[in-house]
């Protein structure tokens, strides 16, 4: 029996999240029956965290304890046999008993995708969120520049348990333009649930000249009694990168 880590890529549209749920189609409950194809017994697997319905993944990473003889590489393409096309396996690594994707994860990052055009685009409409009128770059870019450090971001989430933390530190928060797109990239120790879309949400909106700078600095220095109430649309959002120890000690090559 060993360890094995995997990056998962999916297109979250079909999904009602990550989280396996009992009436519903998730990501996780897919991947857990790909495994039992495969001789996987265990009760769960562990992942990097829980994306939301709509939402999309190119670098989410989930562990499980498997018996396998052969390849880590052959794994990931007898997983991928077993998988719906909007799931894939995009690498598969052996790793020490004691990993855990979320625990000893460091970093995660997102990227939120727009594009800013009068009506919609069939193609773009999937995977970003059509904002008109259009939004001020220099002003979102500034919006974004507020976000870096540590903060306390409870006018942006909903606490992970009664009384818990809200404070979460960004490392790098930036928007970047690109043809039709504008696409918003986070970077945090952990990110609160909702936070992503919610961040976006008000920067769209001082973006758009409906709100000032002022507001976002007021919501990160004395946050409101509850969150606020916009929120960015799902299709937008994806989870592209979970950073580890750079030491890899829990690698095994």
């Amino acid at each position: 029996m060993a360890r094995y880590q995997v990056i998962l890529a999916y297109d979250g549209t079909q999904y009602r999240g990550f989280q396996r749920q009992a009436k519903a189609r998730t990501v996780q409950s897919v991947v857990e029956a790909a495994l039992r194809e495969l001789g996987w017994s265990g009760r769960t697997i562990l992942s990097a965290g829980r994306t939301d319905t709509g939402v999309h993944a190119s670098g989410q990473v989930i562990a499980f304890d498997l018996d396998w003889n052969h390849l880590p590489d052959e794994l990931g393409a007898a997983l991928n046999a077993q998988l719906p096309d909007d799931v894939a396996a995009r690498s598969v690594r052996l790793v020490e008993s004691g990993f855990h994707p979320r625990y000893d994860a460091v970093a995660r990052t997102y990227r939120y995708r727009i594009y800013c055009q009068a009506h919609r685009h069939p193609l773009l409409e999937r995977y970003a969120w059509r904002v008109w009128p259009a939004v001020d770059f220099v002003l979102l870019q500034q919006a974004a520049s507020l976000l870096i450090g540590k903060r306390d971001f409870a006018a942006f989430c909903t606490p992970p348990r009664p009384g818990g933390s809200t404070q979460r530190t960004v490392f790098q928060a930036q928007w970047i333009r690109d043809d039709q797109e504008l696409t918003f990239e986070i970077t945090a120790d952990a990110f609160l649930y909702r936070m992503a879309r919610r961040l976006v949400s008000i920067q769209v909106e001082i973006g758009q000249g409906r709100r000032g700078l002022d507001a976002l600095a007021q919501a990160l220095e004395s946050p409101p009694a509850s969150a606020l109430q916009g929120l960015a649309p799902p299709q937008g959002l994806t989870l592209v990168e979970v950073t580890y120890p750079s030491d890899g000690a829990r690698i095994i090559d």
